[in-house]
Order: structure tokens, then sequence, then C-alpha cells
């Protein structure tokens, strides 16, 4: 499938949209109550010692945001930790417990996200930060970067966040210098018949509007 995407997505004719791009450091402003990294970190590490209280060593992919925060330095904070993780109920307990305790969302760590994990799943550990009982990891930036393109959200005055800062910060941390070259890497990881149409709109407004 590798490389066919770009190929076989054929854009019809529609009126000219424009994306605005935000500065690379960004944060999320539709997004409500705000993560930073040093309030994540600080969750991430009491989760580490409650695991290591328990005898256990857990295991947390971290997706979308968080990633952007933690790994990359691209965003000042995220809405949610989108993340699978294991031991589930264990885990899934103790931050319900942690953000009783520091005042967070009761679900400020979740798998949401699980629904959009690709078969193709590539991880690793980045410049993710360890701890002593919790192992952290990412997808690897091409993975992410699919991930990114195919939620495609522009945001709004609905409130709805958007993905258009990552996937530009994304694009060019990987050097990837068209669209349709975006979009094979995108059908890489999913199959072509489930990209929207949007992604492919977004992405060549992008390049064409000299976002990129």
């Amino acid at each position: 499938m590798e490389g066919t995407a770009g190929n076989r997505l054929h854009r019809p004719q529609h009126n000219s949209v424009s994306f605005n791009s935000e500065p690379l450091m960004t944060t999320p402003s539709n997004f409500g109550s705000a993560l930073t990294r040093e309030v994540i970190l600080g969750a991430l590490s009491a989760l580490s010692d409650e695991l290591g209280r328990q005898g256990v060593i857990g295991e947390v992919c971290l997706f979308g945001g968080t990633v952007m925060v933690l790994a990359f330095n691209a965003r000042l904070s995220t809405k949610d930790v989108d993340a699978i993780f294991q031991p589930t109920a264990l885990t899934r307990e103790l931050v319900r417990r942690i953000g009783e305790e520091r005042q967070l969302p009761s679900d400020w760590l979740n798998d949401g996200v699980k629904g959009f994990v690709s078969a193709r799943h590539e991880t690793t550990t980045g410049s993710l930060p360890q701890f002593p009982n919790l192992r952290l990891t990412m997808p690897v930036p091409e993975y992410l970067l699919a991930m990114k393109c195919m939620a495609a959200r522009v945001g709004g005055t609905s409130g709805e966040g958007s993905d258009i800062s990552d996937i530009v910060f994304l694009i060019r941390h990987l050097r990837l210098e068209k669209a349709s070259s975006v979009l094979a890497l995108v059908g890489q990881y999913y199959p072509e018949n489930r990209i929207p149409m949007r992604a492919q709109y977004l992405l060549e407004g992008l390049f064409e509007e000299g976002k990129i």
C-alpha cells in the first residue's frame, strides 16, 4: 500500500479553503483545562510511585498532544493524556485516585485513543522521560503524523481542538515536501478507504499556501 494513497485519492473541484497554521510552540486554547509538562510529569511520577507500592511495573504508550509536549517540546500543554496502558484495571484506578489528589479530571489519563491505534503499531521510547516503575513509549513520528492526519481537526467555534500545528511540526520534522508524500505515509498505517477526504484537503491546502 506504501506510496499509493497520494495517487488513488482524487480531489474533486471545490472552493479554496484557507488553513491558518499556528506557531510551533502552542497552547491548546480550544481545549479547556490544560495539562502542562510539569503537571503531566508530576502525575506520571505519582503513578510510578503508586505502581511501585503494588510491586508492579506499568507500561504507558502516549499519543497525541502529550507526545508533542513531552517528546518534542512543540506545545506548552494539552487537554488530557491519550494513552493505552498495562495493567489496565489497576492503572485506571490509580489514575482516578491521583486525579482526586491532584485536583485533575478523573480521566486526565484515558484510553479513548485505542480505537485509532493502527495495526502497524510502531513505538519507541524516543526522548520521553522514564520512571522507576513506569515505562513510557510513543508512536514513531511517522505513525504519530498518520494519526494526526486521520483526525485532521481544524478547530473552530465549537470548542474542537486543532491538529494543524502538530501536523505542520511533524511534516517539517520528517522533511516531507509534498502532500502526496504525506498521504502515502498515512496509507502505510491505515487502509486507504479509511483516510478522510478532509485530510487530503487540509494537507494540500497547507502545502499550496506555503504553511509547511
